[in-house]
């Protein structure tokens, strides 16, 4: 068993750096093309991992590894960092990870509708529809002040990508492709990553690329998203689930949103009204009941800003 300091710093390294990567991805949009941004991210970020497990004599692959995880990293990479990396041009880092945080119901409800899948529990049902409850109010579509409701197409893009980051997650758990859950995220990233840029240059976002433009704390946030955020947060949550229950790993899903709205309050100025804190409470509680229904079998959770391996090995919110 590992040292009870080596998972206290694992846990912290995931609650801060997986926290913190939506105002990083906030802070590089603000002069670069999001889908550019997130597909060239993930590029580099696959690139030195597989590079890294080449040299360790690590790199045989097969055709139906490259395939599979091509389409996780697609599912995972364009249909949920991509699309939330759209809205945090529009939406403060703090509401994303709100909504974000919520995930797991869209989790439970793929679970359910795949062949096969399980049943949530009234218990799991009930948090479910309290879920959807913060978001509502979070949203408050009710009301009619200025400023006061937040960008509704943003909103819509985050939910959609959490649809997305769910579907990919529960395909990950088919996937029998047999490789290393370190090669599963290399696959990944490149995959999905070659996927983004070209939605990139379809949409005419890559055509707004302008390096000469790109600010220093774009650059400075790009850098933390590839080298802390994909390769340091990812190998970490790698280690914590060999060597912690599922239960306490899947705890970074209702951590991470706290610590995104205290970072973009504190680095962005981002507001934090009484609308918001209730929403949080709402949203977390939310999180954490499914989060202990679903550990009491299986940990089904996906993670915000990392690659998923296959669930064979690790799983992932």
């Amino acid at each position: 068993m590992p040292a009870k300091s080596a998972l206290i710093g694992a846990l912290t390294t995931i609650y801060v750096v997986w926290g913190s990567t939506y105002l990083a991805m906030r802070v590089a949009v603000e002069s670069m093309p999001p889908f550019a941004m997130a597909g060239a991210r993930f590029l580099i970020g696959g690139s030195m991992l597989f590079l890294l497990l080449a040299a360790r004599g690590g790199g045989r692959t097969t055709v139906r590894q490259w395939i599979d995880n091509s389409i996780i990293g697609t599912l995972l990479l364009l249909g949920g960092n991509g699309l939330v990396a759209w809205a945090l041009q529009y939406l403060p880092s703090g509401v994303v990870a709100l909504l974000i945080g919520v995930g797991p119901v869209f989790i439970v409800l793929t679970d359910w509708a795949w062949p096969g899948g399980e049943r949530p529990t009234g218990i799991t049902l009930g948090a479910l529809l309290l879920g959807f409850g913060g978001i509502a109010w979070l949203a408050a579509p009710w009301e009619q002040g200025a400023g006061a409701t937040l960008h509704a197409g943003g909103v819509m893009v985050v939910l959609a990508a959490c649809v997305f980051w769910a579907v990919g997650s529960i395909y990950s758990r088919h996937a029998k492709s047999g490789a290393s859950p370190f090669m599963s995220a290399a696959q990944q990233m490149l995959g999905g990553g070659a996927a983004v840029l070209l939605v990139s240059w379809l949409t005419g976002d890559l055509a707004r690329l302008d390096v000469g433009a790109i600010t220093t704390r774009s650059w400075l946030a790009f850098g933390f998203l590839v080298l802390i955020g994909s390769l340091v947060g990812f190998s970490t949550f790698v280690w914590l689930m060999k060597n912690a229950k599922p239960a306490l790993a899947a705890t970074y899903a209702y951590v991470n949103p706290v610590v995104a709205v205290l970072l973009g309050w504190l680095l962005l100025n981002e507001p934090i009204t009484g609308r918001t804190v209730i929403a949080a409470a709402i949203i977390i509680t939310s999180v954490a009941i499914i989060t202990t229904q679903k550990n009491r079998g299986r940990l089904t959770t996906p993670p915000r800003q990392a690659v998923v391996p296959p669930a064979d090995e690790t799983r992932h919110s």
